[in-house]
């Protein structure tokens, strides 16, 4: 089913008791496949958290290469073709060149992990993704000493990604993010292969998206086609776009308000116009704990 808005989510579409039964053994299940804590431990998210219905995760999404609109990726990333697909690493590392994708992942082992997914707007979802975790992939290809960044491109492909194509949307494609290699090498950094137990659906970013759970909404590259190690930070899509909105550390910080809206507080999907199921943003999204270390001696309402 897709939906245009929350609030347009019938209460028959609300998750029935079973399916949330079968949910909760498969969180199980996840969970003690990776045996790791997978949620964020400081706010209370736990394995408790209810996951997001697959069908809102996988049809409401911000992917502006098919359009700003919330359904426009559902709608019209079945128009990518995502194989063969191939990544392009450069830069500050000891083994470079265009590599298969089949080979970047070759060897690696994907984990299960369920992570809290924030969007700047201001919305938020449970999901179960897939993926390598970063430092992992990005070791393979054996970043020198001089690597102080590493920087993200994904895919331009006007003839695919209908919104490439448009004079309107005031992005200079390709999309480019970036992150310190300490951020892009901590262990809750992944590299998402798939979701809910499958291959991640185009509209998600497939074959390959960054995930930073603590900078969900400002760091997710999708489809990305090329990876580079430099010594200097990379000059970042909205960085430059935004500059005054979106800085380069950009993590979620309830005490720093967006221009445009208030970050205080989140709204869980599903909701409705009735049931907005509003929760307060919690700092670096929940995991302050695990990552606020790597911002130790930074002024963060400055540094966003």
């Amino acid at each position: 089913m897709l939906i245009s808005k929350p609030a347009d989510i019938a209460p028959s579409c609300i998750t029935s008791e079973t399916a949330f039964q079968n949910r909760r053994k498969f969180v199980q299940t996840l969970g003690l496949a990776s045996g790791v804590a997978l949620l964020p431990r400081a706010a209370g998210a736990s394995l408790q958290e209810e996951l997001t219905p697959e069908r809102i995760v996988t049809s409401y999404n911000n992917f502006y290469e098919f359009g700003m609109d919330k359904t426009d990726p559902a709608a019209h990333a079945h128009e990518l073709t995502v194989a063969p697909w191939s990544i392009e690493v450069s830069g500050e590392a000891k083994r470079t060149g265009t590599f298969a994708l089949e080979d970047v992942l070759k060897g690696l082992s994907e984990e299960d992990r369920i992570y809290r997914f924030r969007c700047v707007e201001a919305w938020s979802m449970v999901v179960p993704w897939r993926g390598v975790p970063m430092k992992t992939l990005l070791e393979k290809f054996e970043p020198t000493g001089n690597a102080k960044y590493v920087e993200f491109t994904t895919l331009k492909r006007p003839s695919e990604m209908r919104a490439q194509r448009s004079y309107f949307s005031g992005i200079d494609w390709p999309y480019v993010e970036g992150l310190r290699m300490d951020e892009a090498y901590h262990p809750l950094t992944l590299m998402v292969t798939g979701v809910y137990g499958k291959a991640l659906p185009k509209q998600n970013g497939a074959p390959l998206r960054l995930m930073v759970p603590w900078k969900y909404g400002f760091k997710s590259g999708k489809s990305i086609v090329k990876i580079r190690f430099s010594a200097q930070r990379p000059v970042t899509t909205w960085n430059v776009l935004q500059p005054d909105e979106y800085g380069f550390y950009a993590n979620v910080n309830p005490a720093v308000d967006h221009p445009r809206w208030s970050q205080a507080v989140e709204r869980r999907l599903p909701s409705s116009l009735f049931s907005p199921n509003r929760i307060p943003t919690l700092p670096f999204n929940g995991y302050a704990e695990e990552v606020a270390y790597l911002y130790a001696g930074m002024d963060l309402t400055r540094h966003y």
